[in-house]
């Protein structure tokens, strides 16, 4: 399934850009393509999700989750979902890794701006 996902993607964008390396990294002996950029910056953001959160908990001096824990969450699943989809890389693992926090992320977030609206207030967690 995935792979047929790729193909079509090499197919549309010729050459395979996005597996190929970027080549203004070339002068500092990085060898990286976009979608392993796409990757680690994902998993970055899914891991700093936490750093955040530690913020927010030690400011609040009781343990919180910031609605940008979720948006977070959300981007960094989606991010590093879509590098083991779309990429080369085509592993079950990073998607099943990757799908389920996705979904409860959103759902967390859905109810978070149910409960608390879009407007909350910043003392109310």
């Amino acid at each position: 399934m995935f792979a047929e996902a790729a193909s079509a993607a090499q197919a549309v964008g010729g050459a395979d850009v996005m597996n190929s390396p970027i080549p203004w990294l070339a002068w500092t002996g990085i060898h990286m393509s976009p979608w392993k950029l796409i990757g680690i910056v994902g998993t970055l953001m899914f891991g700093g999700r936490w750093l955040v959160q530690f913020v927010a908990s030690k400011r609040a001096g009781k343990p919180v989750i910031p609605r940008v824990f979720w948006y977070m969450s959300i981007v960094g699943s989606l991010m590093t979902l879509s590098y083991f989809t779309l990429s080369a890389k085509q592993d079950a693992v990073g998607v099943l890794g990757n799908l389920f926090p996705a979904f409860t992320a959103s759902y967390s977030l859905y109810l978070d701006i149910r409960h608390r609206g879009w407007r909350r207030d910043r003392n109310s967690h």
